[in-house]
């Protein structure tokens, strides 16, 4: 299975990653959601989300975010 980083910016506190948390979950190409953290502003994801769509649904719930390749 891949994993995916996802960078998200504006995540401040548990309620933050559990918003993130649950859009991830709901995309297409996500697996799991191994981790979200507001202290690294990072996601770790299995799976092969599409990046245009996981930056489109970040910002549908008030959150920049990109994939990335480390």
């Amino acid at each position: 299975m891949e994993t995916v980083k996802i960078r998200v910016e504006g995540m401040s506190c548990g309620h933050c990653e559990a918003a993130v948390r649950a859009a991830l979950e709901s995309l297409p190409g996500v697996e799991r959601v191994v981790s979200v953290s507001a202290a690294t502003d990072e996601a770790t994801v299995e799976g092969r989300p599409d990046p245009a769509l996981v930056a489109e649904r970040l910002e549908e719930i008030g959150y920049s975010g990109m994939v990335t390749d480390d």
